[in-house]
């Protein structure tokens, strides 16, 4: 199958909405998907301030994650402060550099990493992760030394989802996320439109060809790499026929 063309974004994102939102409209059977979620869970561990681990699974129910640890962590992890937590650290892990110019320092394969962040003592908050399909490809968990600190992001990825559900008592939803955090909750709701455009399109192929949803994404997929699109803009072209008069 003929990948799709390198997308050209049409707006100027920050680089954490922009790898979230490029997921969501990423086709499933691309084989960078791997690298996708890690460059999402580096950026994370980068660029918000309350995380200090971000870990991407993309089968969580095996326990296996991809841990990305911020430069503060990494760098105290043999020191006093982290000195207790070195039986929870996988062998070998420490010293996997990360990209340059990420400001991450370490990531890792890391089984068990949930129950591992929870003897830690960490706050863990989680988020999906979508692919072209829909599907929910991997889940997101961010996790930190300061409850309050993280809550906040809890908060955005609440109101992103469902701006209808009421927000807990005493939080300004977007006043206190600092700008890493603004990007994850901008991306995450960008993905959130990039899935439902998509979504939209498979049942209106599903209903006009009358067939299930699935092969309906398979021939969306296939009209998008025929014709040298993105998944999100052959999606978008089908709704918009149909919206046509």
């Amino acid at each position: 199958m003929t990948p799709p063309p390198t997308r050209t974004p049409t707006i100027t994102r920050s680089p954490l909405a922009d790898a979230i939102a490029v997921l969501a409209e990423t086709p499933d059977d691309m084989p960078d998907i791997s690298s996708s979620l890690q460059k999402v869970a580096q950026l994370a561990a980068s660029r918000i301030g309350a995380v200090d681990y971000a870990a991407v699974s993309p089968q969580p129910e095996d326990g296996q994650y991809t841990v990305a640890v911020s430069q503060d962590p990494v760098a105290t992890v043999t020191g006093d402060r982290f000195a207790f937590h070195n039986d929870l650290l996988p062998p070998l892990g420490r010293c996997v550099a990360g990209p340059t110019g990420d400001n991450v320092a370490a990531t890792m394969s890391w089984p068990g990493f949930r129950e591992a962040a929870s003897g830690m003592g960490l706050s863990i908050v989680s988020m999906p992760l979508f692919t072209g399909s829909g599907a929910v490809r991997a889940t997101l968990d961010l996790c930190g030394r300061d409850a309050a600190a993280t809550a906040p992001l809890t908060v955005g990825i609440c109101a992103a989802y469902d701006p209808d559900l009421p927000l807990p008592s005493g939080h300004d939803d977007m006043a206190v996320l600092d700008a890493g955090g603004q990007e994850l909750v901008n991306g995450f709701a960008e993905a959130l439109s990039v899935r439902a455009t998509i979504q939209l399109a498979v049942a209106l192929i599903a209903r006009n060809k009358n067939t299930d949803e699935r092969t309906a994404y398979l021939t969306l997929r296939l009209d998008a790499a025929d014709k040298g699109r993105t998944l999100l803009a052959a999606a978008t072209a089908v709704v918009m026929r149909r919206l046509t008069p």
